[in-house]
């Protein structure tokens, strides 16, 4: 398969199955005519629905769908600050009474607290992909972020009664959001076309940095106000519930299912994936050459040391912010929020990007994964160590914001890397390589809490090396063994067979 064109060329098994595929062409409910520049005047009463595509929707709906989920992940990291901070009380400008914390939890409890999430998000990311694959995404997507939401309005009231049941109450959060990944990457095997995937895939993605700079500002500044820090659960809950019901209502599972599709829009995607949603109800993953892949493994890796990263200081930029920069809670939440805002928009650009370079430019589809991956993480890496050597709060903010920001970088590359080499499993696969990657989530910040607990710059300095050693390890294994090709036992027997979505067929 040629790296240059991304269209997965049919195979047929004789030449005859061949000859009739091709001339089978998709006699929907849709005109097919349309494809030839001929409409109805049924369609072009209908024009006005059909000038944004489809496909873009659903971007955007999962934009905001990720935005959701990382204001829910994230709040949480935030709110611990209000939550064992003295409060300052000022009384008609002349009195001020200062309030004991509601919560005396110490460093390495709160550690616990915000890794407790990933406990659960590690142990649904397999079968999420695997269910997704085989049930479609739409349900688990949208039903994961909408049942987080409902746990996240009940939080304050959890709270009240036991340590533990926050702990709990995080895990389940964080079992329920361990299906999205996978789930989306399920969606994008039927709606994004190869030539468009990365910047279709990263734009959905970029919400969820564009959801973390929304989430931690608005978090500092409703922690601060007289509602106080359950105002946080409540905002960010209940705008997960609205999003959920939109997207039941115009997200369809497949290009073959949406009503009001153009005929255009979907012989392009389902020509240039190469197969059909029916065709993929009718195999099997190869478990035996998935998991003995080294571009799989390769992945898995550079998954895994991007995260590290990531995680580190998406759950402890805040504390980071208050007990060594000495930054108040608003503060920490907007300074927090900077690398992810940089982040947000590299993402959307590489997106753009790596398309440009594979479709203009015919840079092979392996080169622009490994270059913008293992670019990213150089620069990551150095950037980390920097910042160990330059604590003052503008140098520190600027280091950090560089070696996160930038990480939009890598996802360019490991982001789409599964919908490059196995379309089809691309969800399994995300659930794979994502299961490693919560790792970090779970083992980062308990570490870092054990790492600073008595100590100032020079304990966080050890933060930054071991981030930075990651990130440079990860980067030589996707180097080597990474791949864009699709692997040989990705491809489709018998090559794409549009008559099998017509739903007139029994």
């Amino acid at each position: 398969m040629s790296d240059d064109t991304e269209q997965l060329e049919p195979q047929s098994a004789r030449p005859e199955e061949a000859e009739e595929a091709q001339s089978s062409k998709p006699t929907f409910n849709h005109q097919y005519e349309e494809i030839h520049g001929d409409t109805t005047p049924d369609q072009s009463e209908n024009s006005l629905s059909c000038l944004v595509p489809k496909r873009y929707i659903v971007a955007f709906m999962a934009f905001l769908g990720f935005a959701n989920t990382y204001a829910l992940r994230v709040n949480l990291s935030v709110a611990i600050v209000a939550m064992t901070n003295n409060k300052t009380i000022h009384i008609n400008n002349t009195y001020t009474v200062v309030k004991p914390p509601d919560y005396d939890w110490d460093l390495e409890l709160q550690g616990h607290i915000l890794s407790s999430f990933f406990w659960g998000y590690i142990i649904t990311q397999l079968p999420g992909g695997f269910l997704a694959n085989h049930y479609g995404g739409k349900y688990f997507f949208g039903g994961g972020i909408f049942i987080t939401a409902v746990l996240a309005l009940l939080t304050p009231l959890f709270v009240t009664w036991s340590v533990y049941l926050l702990i709990s109450v995080r895990v389940l959060q964080g079992f329920c959001e361990g299906v999205t990944y996978p789930a989306i990457h399920a969606i994008w095997s039927k709606w994004a076309p190869p030539q468009e995937k990365t910047k279709l895939a990263l734009f959905a993605f970029s919400g969820s940095y564009i959801g973390t700079v929304v989430a931690l500002p608005i978090s500092g500044a409703l922690g601060r106000s007289a509602a106080g820090w359950p105002s946080i659960f409540y905002v960010f809950g209940s705008l997960a519930v609205l999003w959920f019901m939109v997207w039941c209502i115009i997200i369809t599972e497949s290009p073959a299912k949406h009503q009001s599709i153009t005929n255009a829009e979907l012989e392009y995607i389902q020509q240039n994936i190469g197969y059909t949603d029916e065709q993929t109800k009718r195999i099997h993953p190869p478990w035996s050459q998935l998991l003995t892949s080294l571009p799989v493994w390769a992945l898995v890796a550079a998954h895994f040391a991007e995260n590290w990263g990531f995680y580190t200081w998406l759950a402890e930029l805040p504390t980071f912010m208050n007990n060594v920069l000495r930054f108040n809670i608003e503060s920490s939440g907007f300074l927090s929020a900077l690398p992810y805002l940089v982040m947000g928009f590299v993402v959307i650009f590489c997106g753009q990007l790596a398309d440009m370079l594979r479709n203009t430019f015919g840079v092979s589809t392996t080169i622009v994964r490994k270059l913008f991956t293992c670019g990213a993480f150089a620069i990551q890496a150095v950037f980390m160590i920097t910042a160990g050597y330059l604590l003052t709060p503008v140098a520190a903010i600027t280091c950090l914001t560089i070696a996160v920001g930038l990480g939009g970088f890598a996802w360019a590359g490991i982001g789409v890397n599964h919908l490059d080499i196995a379309p089809q499993y691309a969800s399994i696969l995300m659930g794979l390589s994502n299961t490693f990657a919560t790792l970090p989530g779970i083992v980062s910040p308990s570490l870092t809490g054990v790492i600073v607990q008595e100590g100032g710059t020079d304990k966080w300095r050890i933060v930054f090396y071991l981030a930075a050693s990651i990130y440079g390890l990860g980067g030589v294994i996707f180097g080597v063994f990474g791949s864009g090709d699709r692997q040989k036992w990705a491809e489709i027997p018998l090559g794409y067979q549009p008559h099998l979505d017509d739903p007139e067929r029994d």
